[in-house]
């Protein structure tokens, strides 16, 4: 399946806090997420709410990626709640939904998501992108999470990939979706 358009902020379906996921949806917004993450190419996170679908599930797939030694593999979290944080630092993070700003953002450095099918253990890289889709769930967007508008907020100087979504300005893969 071809990638799917991809919401774009102020859309207001952004900022909405997705339900439950029932069990006749969750494969095919499930397949969505995936088919959409793997058309881009340079995608690490997506939550269903960027491509419409007001359910609670998310895809994280951080393998290959140069900040993550340590991942799970490609995770498709259903109904995910982070019951256990800890650790905190500050790292840059972009979003397909806002694919022209960069941010600076405080997430914790590891976590523990249960989710439908059980219980998820992460840190680094992965937990900050998990975190983020989370938040997307919740309809909190990465700006919302910045601690100051005028000294963390970063317009993007280059894109990589499609749809001009990918890179920091710096050449570096964006941290989230």
């Amino acid at each position: 399946m071809p990638a799917r358009e991809i919401l774009l902020y102020p859309d207001r379906r952004l900022k909405q806090v997705a339900t439950p996921a029932q069990p006749g949806e969750v494969d095919a917004i499930a397949a969505d997420l995936i088919d959409t993450m793997d058309a881009l190419g340079h995608c690490v996170g997506l939550a269903a709410p960027q491509l419409g679908h007001l359910a609670r599930i998310v895809v994280v797939d951080v393998s290959g990626h140069p900040k993550a030694p340590e991942h799970n593999g490609r995770l498709v979290l259903v109904n995910p709640r982070i019951v256990v944080a800890s650790g905190s630092e500050v790292g840059r993070e972009g979003c397909l939904s806002i694919p022209d700003l960069t941010a600076n953002v405080r997430r914790a450095t590891a976590i523990s998501v249960e989710h439908a099918d059980g219980t998820v253990d992460s840190i680094g890289f992965e937990a900050r992108c998990i975190q983020h889709e989370i938040d997307h769930l919740d309809g909190i967007l990465f700006l919302d999470r910045v601690a100051s508008i005028a000294d963390d907020v970063f317009r993007r100087k280059r894109y990589a990939g499609a749809g001009g979504s990918g890179g920091s300005g710096d050449g570096k893969p964006p941290s989230s979706s």
